[in-house]
Parts: structure tokens; sequence; C-alpha cells
């Protein structure tokens, strides 16, 4: 089968090599595959028979010449959110956990593994990447296991959790003054001076394509068939791009039914740039400087916005943004629902759909699917007023009855 890379605007095609434009309008590059030879081969049995990973889905990944990774990315659960979806008043609610991924507990695992694969290809011995935490947690692990050379350059104010589970591995973590937008700045020079592989710079058509494999999973774990509306959280917009991408491409190839499904994008307030643009009607992308503490989500000059929202608009779907203060309250409200524990963006897709309910955008008894993109553990100075004046008892029976018979007089007094 051959693959190009094209134009994502203008059709242009461009040679399989680690570049990120197209040569004539400048806009991104990205992957792009025979589908009708697609047709006559896949077959959700012979799929179904694969190993468990992301990789199950290999014909509609960038080819590698040094063969599929081993490793076991990917094929994270789809959960169905009960106790999420009664107290949203939604019945037909799930959850795509990816913060539960391999190794490092984010769905940036997926697009790392595509990258530094291509980049073995490519003869790259070290690689990097711009990261606002989860992609420099995913590169630091995978590289290590590839025994590549690594330097991860990253917004000085980075939350602590993140920078340990980067600098853990045998890799080089540089701290930069600025946004994620400076930093990123700085690898696109160290990209075109050093022989660098920088997985979200000249790696980027391969890299996006890593997080086809959410929506590649979703349709399959659904019994091969689309959601009728999916929430995802969105940064520099590739991944919302890219589940639009996969949706598209199994309906090409004959694996699900071709069906609408409404695409909604959710950002944080403070870094809204592209859900500002839907919710606006306007071509014109805005960049903004960042103003959140939702760090993982803080791209004020997205690469892929212009896109997103024309997937989102195209789908029948909507964005919004909340408050740092709603994220903190989405978090707390999926892991008292479901028992998960998510960090910031995921805290921004609860409570985006929360909003989007009250506006009447989504449809409450749809087929919904929430993307969960990154693991709790990474942000907890988010929610550690939930371990403020936690009890402190003697170690006696006394104690606890006490506490607990305390407990219930003031909770009984409260309805009153």
């Amino acid at each position: 089968m051959s693959q190009t890379l094209a134009c994502n605007t203008c059709g242009e095609r461009a040679e399989f090599k680690p570049e990120t434009v197209c040569p004539s309008c400048f806009n991104p590059l990205e992957v792009s595959y025979d589908y009708d030879t697609l047709r006559e081969q896949l077959r959700t049995v012979e799929i179904e028979g694969r190993p468990t990973t992301m990789w199950r889905y290999r014909e509609l990944l960038p080819a590698l010449e040094g063969g599929i990774p081993d490793s076991p990315v990917g094929w994270t659960p789809l959960i169905r959110a009960r106790r999420l979806g009664k107290a949203l008043g939604m019945p037909n609610l799930y959850v795509k956990n990816d913060a539960v991924n391999f190794p490092s507990l984010s769905f940036k695992d997926r697009v790392v593994s595509v990258a530094l694969a291509k980049a073995v290809d490519f003869g790259f011995r070290k690689v990097g990447c711009a990261s606002t935490g989860n992609l420099a947690n995913a590169v630091g692990a995978q590289a290590t296991m590839l025994d590549l050379e690594s330097v991860i350059l990253i917004p000085e104010d980075l939350e602590p959790p993140k920078i340990l589970a980067s600098a853990c591995y045998k890799t080089q973590v540089v701290k930069v003054k600025g946004t994620y937008d400076d930093v990123n700045r700085l690898c696109t020079e160290l990209t075109y001076r050093e022989n660098l592989g920088i997985v979200n710079v000249n790696l980027r058509p391969f890299y996006s394509e890593g997080s086809k494999t959410v929506g590649f999973e979703i349709a399959e774990q659904l019994g091969w068939r689309l959601p009728d509306q999916v929430v995802v959280p969105m940064a520099g917009g590739s991944l919302i791009s890219k589940i639009g991408k996969a949706f598209r491409e199994l309906a090409q190839v004959g694996l699900v039914a071709d069906k609408p499904a409404g695409i909604f994008g959710a950002q944080a307030t403070g870094c809204a740039p592209i859900a500002t643009l839907v919710k606006n009607g306007s071509e014109e992308l805005v960049p903004v400087k960042p103003d959140t503490q939702v760090k993982s989500l803080s791209i004020g000059a997205p690469a892929d916005g212009h896109r997103a929202a024309g997937i989102i608009r195209d789908s029948g779907g909507w964005a919004e943004d909340v408050s740092d203060e709603e994220t903190v309250a989405g978090i707390t409200l999926l892991a008292e629902t479901e028992g998960i524990f998510t960090e910031g963006a995921g805290g921004v897709t609860v409570a985006v759909t929360k909003k989007l309910l009250e506006q009447r955008r989504l449809q409450r008894d749809a087929l919904t699917v929430l993307c969960i993109t990154g693991n709790g553990l990474k942000t907890p100075d988010l929610v550690t007023h939930r371990t403020e004046d936690l009890p402190v008892i003697e170690p006696k029976y006394s104690s606890y009855t006490t506490l607990v018979t305390n407990r219930e007089e003031v909770a009984y007094a409260g309805k009153d």
C-alpha cells in the first residue's frame, strides 16, 4: 500500500519524510492512504484477532520499515458511565479512559509510539519535544525504552509532578522561560539547526496519526459503530481533528456504517482560542496568552486550530470553555461517580459536557463518549482542598465511633 504526505488544505503531495508544512501553502501536512485498496483488504474479524494494542489498526497508521512496536500502548477501557450519566441526565454515556494508557498514563503515549517508530525509520538517534507535560512524560518513557537519546523542553512553570514524571527517565529536561508557544518556537529552531527528531515539529504528520487510534478503539469497542456524540478536550487541536479523521476513515474502508457523529470541543476559559473561533463563527483564529491552571490545554496559538474548528462545524457539533472552578468540579464529579481520577483536561471535558447539556447543544439520550486524556496523579494541586481538615483519631475503637456518631449528627442536622 502506498502512503504519501498531503496538505489538508490545498491537497499538495509531499515526500514521505520528516517535514511538517506544505511547501505550497504552509498549512499542516498529514499522511494520506489508499482507501480503495484498504476497503478490499480490511475486515473486522481480522482486526479483532490481533493483539490488543493501538497497532491492531496498522494499515491506517504510517507505514514502518522497522516493524510494528511490541509495547502495549492503547486499547484503553471504554466504560459505560452509568453513575456519571445519572448525575448528568445522560442514560447512554461512555468514558474513553486514556488516563490508564501505557506507559505514562495519557493519550500522548499513542502519538509518541508512532513518532518514535518513524524516528527510528528515518535514522534519528536523538529525539525531543515541546510539551505542557503529558507529551514530555511519554517521550521520556518511550525514548528510554528504545534506547534513544532525548531532550524535553517545557515551560518553567509546569506542574512539579509532570516534571518529575519526565526527569525520572533517561532524558534531558530543560525548563524554558515563557509559555508553551515560546517553547515550541525554540523547538522549531532546534529542528532545523540540530539533527533532532522533534515529535511535534518535523515528525508531526506521523505523530498526530496516533491520535486516530482513540477514534478507532471507540468504534470497535461500541461494536463497530460510531457514537452519536463525542466530547474531546482541545489544546493544539490535533486530537479532536484526528478523531474526526478516524471516524471518516472507518466509514471509507467499510468497517463502520457511515452516519453523523457530532464532535464537540472542550477548552479552559483562560486558553480557549479554538472554542472562541467556533462560537464567534469566525475564520480568523486569534492567539491568546494562557491564563489557566489547566496547563495541559495551555496552547495559545494552536497549530491545528482551524482544522479543529472545521471538523466541529462540519459535524454539527459545538465548542465551549469552562472556568478553573468548573474544571475542579468536573474532576470531582468524575471521581465521585466513576472512580476515575483525571487531570485538568478531563475535568474540562466533564464540565463542558454539563454546560453543553444546559445549552441544549448535546442530546441527553444520544450515545455519547467523553474522552479522558490524562491521569489526575499528574495534577494533584488542583484538588488538594480534598485533603484539608481530614480527621485524625486515636487508634481506638471508641475514637472511631465518636467520629462516626458526630458526623451522622451533623449530616442529620443538615437535612432540617
